[in-house]
């Protein structure tokens, strides 16, 4: 199962809005961090209820996800539910916010073998684009399953990449390309540290 999440250098080009499962201090963390919806119990209730879900993601703090088994069937088939693996269940909750604001995206494998996400837009700047697949590369080869070994860190793994617009063709990138920008990647975040 491959499954991780990556940070985009340059965000996704979208407007994220996030919901925050907390309360107290936590829930102050968040809401200066900029979390557009902020409960506990109460936010619980009105899930369950049935209210309109107007985030796109949610974090929520260690000690609420108990209490999440109630909306559990409500939230995880639209991919909304935290979880500690993809960092979405955490007590910094204003550094979770953050990350998710900048353009976090979480992949995981589909039934087929392969990895869709969306890497920004069509008005991004080469470069942009170019640091995002990087980015994403390298969360992507962080994700490869243990028991897979080969003389490359690509080959049986990563067999082919492809970039495409919405509704637009796809085109194919060889995998040296990919190589150098997820090594180009690496070497700016190095230097950043």
């Amino acid at each position: 199962m491959v499954r991780g999440a990556a940070t985009l250098p340059h965000g996704t080009g979208k407007i994220v809005r996030v919901a925050v499962f907390a309360e107290g201090a936590a829930a102050d963390d968040a809401r200066a961090a900029g979390a557009d919806t902020i409960g506990g119990d109460d936010l619980i209730e009105q899930i369950k209820n049935g209210a309109k879900l107007n985030f796109d993601k949610c974090i929520a703090t260690p000690m609420f996800m108990p209490r999440l088994g109630k909306i559990a069937r409500i939230l995880g088939p639209r991919g909304l539910m935290p979880n500690p693996k993809l960092g979405t269940v955490t007590s910094d909750v204003s550094a979770a916010v953050k990350e998710a604001k900048c353009g976090r995206i979480d992949f995981k494998i589909d039934k087929t073998a392969i990895v869709h996400v969306g890497l920004g837009k069509v008005n991004f700047s080469d470069e942009a684009l170019r640091e995002n697949v990087g980015a994403f590369v390298n969360a992507l080869l962080r994700a490869k399953p243990v028991g897979l070994k080969k003389a490359s860190k690509y080959a049986g793994y990563l067999n082919s990449f492809t970039l495409c617009s919405t509704m637009g063709p796809g085109y194919p990138v060889s995998m040296s390309s990919i190589s150098t920008a997820a090594e180009h990647y690496n070497k700016q975040k190095l230097k950043s540290m």
